[in-house]
């Protein structure tokens, strides 16, 4: 028997705290004319102090279990896609199964940063299509605001970065009618190593000599996020508009079949451009950056939440995928809903 592999739940959650841009002038030399005009931002949530990123995970998690008519007990591998762990090992896909009270089922931790989303779905995709598992929970979770240099320092990558978590689970279905079943069509993963010091955090980790952490590191920043703007916004909107072209060749249909682009949401401008370059009309792109900021790998499956709930996405519509972020790293996917 041949099997495809079904976006069958999906679920969001975000803290209750939210943070405006006029909440964050407070605090750093910014504005929300600035923030907006450059990333389309106009809120953030960001977690209480005793929240973990697993116990984002753990509320999206239930949310897309229960929306797929399946209890725990169903889900035989969790795949978990994070930047931000709860601790530094083990891997917080164990704290979550924890959590979930699902013990001896395969659980992955993937470190593809914004892209995390889309090498999950490949990664369970391929366990599907193999046979050997039937519902995978893919989880794409963040808790960024406990890890910002919150200070006029750290302005231009503070404002970006919000707290949210979104899970699907992929579910096994005979193969029957390929063109018209709801399935993962296909995937586009790519990276490049050399921009890796573009976007990245430094520390702590065993690149610098005898220490992976210490107070020299602390005083210079070296454990917040950096970013390199400008080719970060150059690479992102060429990668993007690149994989998702070769994504649909791959799957045999066009741009204009495509119902609904769902893009990783970094920067309003970059989804804007690439839209532009490749003549995506507006209404075609949802967008959820200006409510929650950027959430990385929760990104895509947070706005996939909100667009089944504003019933912008419906059940056998094409969906079309693309994330670009640290690494760098960068994918692209075609399913039917």
């Amino acid at each position: 028997m041949k099997y495809r592999s079904e976006i069958t739940g999906v679920g969001s959650f975000v803290p209750a705290q939210t943070f405006t841009n006029f909440d964050l002038e407070k605090m750093m030399d910014t504005s929300d004319e600035w923030i907006q005009q450059r990333t389309g931002i106009v809120q953030r949530h960001w977690v209480e102090d005793h929240v973990s990123n697993s116990d984002l995970a753990l509320e999206a998690s239930l949310k897309a279990i229960a929306n797929a008519g399946l209890e725990k007990k169903d889900i035989d591998m969790i795949i978990f896609a994070t930047l931000s762990p709860d601790h530094e090992f083990p891997g917080t896909g164990c704290f979550l199964q924890a959590k979930l009270d699902l013990p001896e089922i395969a659980v992955l931790d993937i470190r593809q940063q914004c892209t995390g989303f889309l090498y999950g779905l490949s990664i369970a995709d391929k366990f599907i299509q193999s046979g050997s598992h039937k519902n995978i929970l893919l989880v794409g979770s963040e808790v960024h605001s406990k890890g910002l240099d919150k200070t006029p320092h750290g302005r231009n990558v503070a404002v970006l970065f919000g707290d949210g978590a979104g899970a699907v689970v992929v579910s096994a279905r005979e193969l029957k009618d390929a063109s018209h079943e709801s399935r993962i069509i296909t995937t586009k993963l790519h990276a490049d190593g050399a921009y890796a010091k573009e976007l990245w955090i430094p520390a702590p980790g065993t690149g610098f000599g005898k220490d992976r952490i210490n107070h020299e590191m602390v005083e210079q920043g070296a454990h917040y996020p950096q970013m390199n703007g400008k080719t970060v916004f150059v690479h992102a909107t060429k990668r993007m508009a690149e994989c998702l072209i070769d994504a649909c060749k791959d799957a045999g249909v066009t741009l204009n079949d495509v119902d609904l682009f769902l893009f990783h949401q970094a920067n309003l401008r970059i989804n804007s451009k690439v839209a532009e370059m490749l003549s995506i009309p507006e209404e075609k792109v949802f967008n959820t950056i200006q409510n929650y900021g950027n959430t990385t790998a929760a990104t895509i499956p947070l706005g996939m939440d909100d667009a089944i709930k504003a019933g912008v996405l419906k059940k056998g519509m094409l969906v079309a995928s693309a994330a670009f972020g640290s690494g760098f790293t960068w994918a692209s996917a075609i399913w039917r809903y």
